[in-house]
């Protein structure tokens, strides 16, 4: 039975964040044939226009549920962006990626509820509709993959935390389950998985959505043939071939492969289907580029911060000491640091935080340990760096979207 298969797939890790900003129900929000509710997210601190978030649940779950056991409203804190968090309202609360109504753009059932929730919040909030996004978890992972084959033109870049391909779940016996994709044996080729994404919208012939996928070797809920089958159809879709043109080992036991700069899946040995874990979250923020947006700060914000950036040079490396205080009033949990590399310097190592890319414009995110930053308070992280003939410091640092002064 669907709802016992799929249930209690996610670990609440921490409270909602703390903050005058709370969840809020939108009733009447456009059309809505399935019955759907909406929950929504608005930080007290949003860009100018603000991109969207719809961040969907799995099943025996809920909207208020998905925004309690996930770190999206902490990083649309931090970062500016709107969260949407829907709920199925049918019996068990799955949502619908099986009946032909909701493979196709505008057939009816949830996935139109949906879109009507994403149309509202970008009227409702000057949304920027270049900046839309979704997410998901097990039947919010399936959903993600119907709305990005649906509506290819709305959606930016997704992420599914282990789902199943667009389409894999069809039945055309009005049941909610397909025991055949769940198990892994629904088998195609990258072409076939591509037309199935490609008839969701048949008229469309734009630009497609990035996707990143996640997936754990001991799914045995969705089992994990689901993810190759995935990374088949979004790499088809794209016109990309299914061999990697990267791979590497972000910490232990993951194994991302990229296919260009449309399609990264993370391979994660020995995890459950219950796979979302703290950070993940963070990483799908970082791959749809939202935590490079400047928040509007009100009048009397006293966030602050401060950055020392200490070079050791020579012919053609460097070493550069780096220490982030908090000269704000409030402590910092969880922190990006953003600062450009002078061109000819290629980061080689570096310690105290996760450097991405290696040149250009740099983001280094916190580690596990040095996450908390306490109100006058510091961490040091650091770098070693190749060069071509300058070593000079980055001119300019942000901290979660702040910009620091150079100490």
């Amino acid at each position: 039975m669907l709802v016992a298969a799929l249930v209690a797939v996610i670990t609440v890790w921490a409270a909602p964040p703390a903050s005058a900003a709370a969840l809020t129900e939108v009733t009447d929000f456009g059309t809505n044939p399935s019955g759907l509710r909406m929950h929504l997210y608005v930080p007290d601190r949003v860009q100018s226009r603000p991109p969207v978030l719809l961040a969907v649940h799995y099943c025996t779950g809920s909207g208020p549920a998905m925004y309690s056991g996930t770190e999206f409203a902490q990083l649309a804190d931090r970062y500016g962006f709107i969260v949407i968090y829907p709920s199925a309202t049918r019996s068990g609360n799955c949502f619908d990626v099986s009946s032909a109504q909701a493979l196709r753009r505008d057939g009816g059932s949830d996935p139109v509820g949906l879109m009507s929730m994403v149309r509202y919040v970008l009227q409702r909030y000057n949304g920027d509709a270049s900046q839309v996004f979704v997410t998901g978890i097990s039947s919010g992972a399936m959903m993600t993959n119907v709305m990005l084959a649906n509506y290819p033109d709305v959606f930016a870049a997704g992420a599914v935390f282990a789902g199943v391909p667009d389409g894999c779940f069809a039945t055309a016996d009005g049941s909610g389950w397909n025991s055949a994709c769940a198990n892994g044996t629904v088998l195609k080729t990258p072409q076939e998985w591509g037309d199935i994404a490609r008839s969701a919208d048949p008229g469309y012939s734009g630009p497609r959505p990035r996707v990143q996928l996640w997936h754990g070797t001991a799914d045995d809920t969705l089992r994990y043939p689901n993810f190759g089958e995935e990374i088949d159809q979004w790499t088809n879709v794209h016109g990309l071939s299914t061999t990697p043109t990267s791979t590497d080992y972000p910490q232990q036991n993951w194994t991302r492969t990229r296919y260009g700069d449309k399609v990264e899946a993370y391979s994660l040995q020995g995890a459950p289907h219950n796979l979302m874990a703290s950070g993940m979250a963070l990483r799908t923020i970082q791959f749809f580029g939202l935590d490079q947006g400047d928040t509007t700060t009100p009048p009397g914000d006293d966030s602050g911060c401060s950055v020392t950036y200490t070079v050791n040079a020579w012919n053609t490396g460097l070493t550069a000491s780096i220490t982030i205080a908090n000269t704000g009033a409030a402590p910092i949990s969880g922190w990006t640091l953003g600062f450009s590399l002078p061109a000819g310097q290629t980061i080689t190592s570096g310690w105290g935080a996760e450097y991405q890319p290696k040149s250009g414009a740099v983001t280094a995110t916190n580690v596990s340990y040095n996450g908390a930053i306490p109100v006058g308070g510091s961490v040091g992280i650091g770098l070693q760096a190749a060069h071509t003939g300058t070593a000079a410091a980055p001119a300019t640092f942000t901290l979660n979207g702040t910009t620091c002064a150079a100490a």
